[in-house]
């Protein structure tokens, strides 16, 4: 059953660590289907595009993608939801592209984040299985925000 779940807001220390691997054992338990489904109905209810799990207050590298058009992000291509757990960027474009960013835990503040346009990400999904996927555009500016959040950095530290 998902609920949803209070986000750390600007100023709470766990938005400013580095996040723990999901471990093996972690994969396929009802704890992180039910963590994951949780993030997912809270990123909906705030109208979010992505959301990391320490901003559920959950010190755990596990983020949502979900680039969809919505009242925040008009413009957002449309995409299904994306679970990665220990995602780590494993390429990265030189051309970057200006854009504007905001974030569930920093309300009423957006600003334009310089991100690499084409990245490849590797990771795991709720099976365990690994994928590697190349993104560009949006969802590849989504995973670097969400990534950063794992690495306990802002948005806000790049304007």
């Amino acid at each position: 059953m998902s609920q949803i779940m209070a986000v750390a807001q600007l100023g709470e220390a766990i938005l400013g660590i580095r996040a723990s691997e999901i471990q093996i054992h972690e994969l396929e338990s009802n704890w992180l289907q039910h963590l994951t489904a949780s993030m997912q109905a809270t990123m909906l209810e705030r109208n979010g595009v992505g959301i990391a799990a320490p901003q559920v207050y959950v010190s755990k590298r596990v983020i949502i993608v979900a680039s969809r058009p919505n009242v925040r992000y008009p413009d957002a291509p449309e995409m299904q939801p994306i679970i990665m757990m220990n995602p780590v960027i494993t390429t990265c474009s030189e051309q970057t592209i200006l854009g504007e960013e905001g974030c569930l835990s920093v309300p009423d503040t957006r600003g334009q984040v310089a991100r690499a346009e084409k990245i490849t990400v590797q990771y795991l999904n709720l099976q365990g299985q690994p994928v590697e996927i190349r993104l560009e555009g949006f969802p590849a500016r989504i995973v670097q925000h969400e990534v950063d959040h794992l690495d306990g950095i802002l948005f806000t530290e790049r304007l």
